[in-house]
C-alpha cells in the first residue's frame, strides 16, 4: 500500500493491496484422538444430590468405576445415566479413565476418589453445600493443576428441596473458601432463569475448546439455564467463548473459561446440554446432547480434553506438570470488536479506511495527522511448564512522512507486569517501516512462564503528517 498524505479522520477511500479472504462454510469435523499414553483420570462428582427429583447426572450406575456395568462400552446404552453419551465418548477414545465419586470430596488423602489421583474434577449441577473441607479441597487441587468442570442450572433449581440450587451452591465454592475467596476465577454466576436460547460461539479458530479433537463449536442450548458475569480486572484469563442471544463482552457468558494457580477452569450455563435424554427409570430427561440446533457433544468433550491438559499425568499432585499446546489470545483477530481487549478510543474498528488482514475487524494506532497517542493490550498467563511461547502478528505500516533517516511516528511493542512496569521492550516501528501490504513479526515470551503479564502495543505520533500503524491476526502460541 502506498503512503497516504491524508490525516486518518479524512480518510474516505478503501485502500489498494490488500487481499481478502473469502468467506468459507464452517464444517463440524468429529475425530478420535490418538491415545494418550497415560490416560486423563476424570473424576464425575455425585456426592451432593447430583440425582435428586428428575435428575440422573451420572455417567454409569457402576459406581465408582463404570467398566463395572460394561468394561467395553460401544453405545451410550451400554452405561445408564444421563451423562452416560458423555462417559462412552470419552471412554471409546482410549485416552481417559473414568471415576465417579460418592463420597465428600478429598485432596491428600488415601481415598481411591481422592482428587490428588484425577485430572478433571465434573460438578454436574451439583445440589448440597460443598462443605468447608470440600471447598478447601477442590480450590487447592485446581489451583495445584486440577481440571474444574462446572455445570449450573437456572435459578431455582432445588430438585432436593434443601433451599440451595446450583447457582448458589458454586458461587458459595468460589466466595467461601479458605483458598482464595477474591474471585480466584473472574466470574460469578448469574441468578437467572432464561428459558430457552441457542448460544453462539466467539470467533476465534485457534480455542481448542471451541476448535478441538472432537469437532468445532457453533452453538449451545438453553433449556431453562443461566449465564455468568466475567470479570476480567480480578483475573485477566477469564474468557467468554459461548453468549446468550444480543450479549457479548462481560455479560451473558453462557460458556466460559478461566485459569487458578496451574489449573484450569470451565463454566456452563445449564445441565440441559450435557443431558442425553436415557437414565434410570423414572426420571423425566432431555436429550440436549444430539439436539440437532447445537453442537453440545463437541463442547462438553473439547472442554473435558483442555481440563485435564492443564494439569498432571503422574497422578501424585495434579502439580501441572505438562504443557498443552495452545493459542491463548482472546479475540486474537479483533472480530469481538473491544472484547478481552483494552485500548484507547477508536483503535480496534472495521473501518473500510484501512483493511483487516482477515476477517472484517482490525486494530488501528496512530493514523491523525497530529499529536495523539494510542495504545491496545491484553494480560495473558503463560503457562509454567511450556517450554515454547511466541507472540505473533501481523503489522501494516503506512505513512505520509517522507523522511528516510527520522523516525517521527512509532509504535512500540511491551510487556508489563502485573504493576505496569516494562519488563521488555520487544521492538519499536516507525514511518521507516512503512510498505505495502501486512509483515508477520514473531517474538519469544518464553522467558515468562509461569507468570502473568500484559502485552501492550503503544503508537505515538508527531505534529504533523499521519503513520499509520495497523495490527491484525495477533496470536501468543505455546508449546
Amino acid at each position: 500500500m502506498l503512503g497516504l498524505t491524508v490525516p486518518r479522520h479524512r480518510l474516505g477511500a478503501v485502500l489498494a493491496g490488500f487481499s481478502l479472504v473469502a468467506a468459507g462454510v464452517a464444517v463440524q469435523v468429529t475425530a478420535t484422538p490418538a491415545a494418550a499414553a497415560t490416560p486423563h483420570r476424570i473424576l464425575f462428582d455425585n456426592a451432593h444430590a447430583e440425582t435428586a427429583g428428575n435428575a440422573d447426572w451420572i455417567v454409569s450406575t457402576s459406581q465408582p468405576d463404570p467398566l463395572g456395568q460394561d468394561s467395553s462400552p460401544s453405545a451410550e446404552s451400554d452405561w445408564t445415566g444421563a451423562l452416560s453419551s458423555w462417559g462412552v465418548a470419552l471412554q471409546k477414545t482410549g485416552d481417559y479413565s473414568l471415576k465417579t465419586a460418592t463420597g465428600a470430596l478429598t485432596y491428600g488423602g488415601s481415598s481411591a476418589t481422592d482428587l490428588s489421583n484425577f485430572d478433571t474434577l465434573v460438578l454436574p449441577e451439583p445440589n448440597t453445600l460443598f462443605t468447608t473441607a470440600e471447598k478447601t479441597a477442590i480450590m487447592t487441587f485446581v489451583k495445584n493443576g486440577g481440571g474444574l468442570f462446572m455445570i449450573s442450572d437456572h435459578t431455582g433449581a432445588d430438585r432436593n428441596n434443601d433451599g440451595e440450587d446450583a447457582v448458589e451452591i458454586l458461587n458459595d465454592l468460589m466466595t467461601n473458601n479458605s483458598v482464595d475467596s477474591t474471585d480466584p476465577f473472574g466470574f460469578s454466576i448469574d441468578s437467572l432463569s432464561i428459558s430457552s436460547d441457542y448460544p453462539s460461539a466467539i470467533s476465534d479458530s485457534s480455542n481448542p475448546v471451541l476448535h478441538g479433537s472432537f469437532g468445532t463449536v457453533t452453538k449451545s442450548l438453553i433449556a431453562s439455564g443461566t449465564t455468568a458475569t466475567l470479570k476480567p480486572a480480578d483475573n485477566s484469563a477469564v474468557k467468554g467463548l459461548l453468549y446468550r442471544t444480543g450479549y457479548s463482552g462481560n455479560t451473558g457468558a453462557f460458556f466460559a473459561t478461566s485459569t487458578f494457580g496451574s489449573g484450569r477452569v470451565a463454566f456452563w450455563g445449564d445441565s440441559s446440554p450435557m443431558d442425553d435424554g436415557t437414565g434410570q427409570s423414572g426420571n423425566t430427561l432431555y436429550d440436549g446432547w444430539n439436539d440437532s440446533g447445537a453442537t453440545n457433544a463437541a463442547l462438553a468433550l473439547n472442554a473435558t480434553e483442555w481440563l485435564a491438559g492443564g494439569s498432571s499425568s503422574g497422578g501424585d499432585d495434579g502439580g501441572g506438570s505438562t504443557c498443552t499446546s495452545a493459542q491463548l489470545l482472546g479475540n486474537n483477530g479483533f472480530e469481538s470488536g473491544s472484547s478481552t481487549w483494552s485500548s484507547t478510543s477508536g483503535v480496534i474498528t472495521n473501518s473500510t479506511d484501512e483493511s483487516a488482514r482477515t476477517g472484517s475487524y482490525y486494530a488501528w494506532l496512530a493514523g491523525y495527522g497530529s499529536a495523539h497517542t494510542d495504545s491496545l493490550s491484553q494480560p495473558v498467563t503463560v503457562p509454567a511448564a511450556c517450554t515454547t511461547a511466541t507472540l505473533s502478528f501481523y503489522l501494516h505500516v503506512d505513512t505520509a512522512e517522507t523522511t528516510t533517516s527520522t523516525a517521527y511516528d512509532t509504535l512500540k511493542v511491551q510487556v508489563l507486569n502485573s504493576s505496569g512496569t516494562v519488563l521488555s521492550t520487544l521492538a519499536t516501528y516507525s514511518n521507516l517501516n512503512a510498505a505495502s501490504g501486512y509483515t508477520q513479526r514473531s517474538f519469544s515470551l518464553a522467558a515468562y512462564a509461569g507468570q502473568t503479564v500484559t502485552l501492550k502495543f503503544t503508537g505515538t505520533e508527531g505534529s504533523t503528517l499521519q503513520t499509520s500503524f495497523v495490527i491484525d491476526d495477533t496470536a501468543l502460541n505455546v508449546s
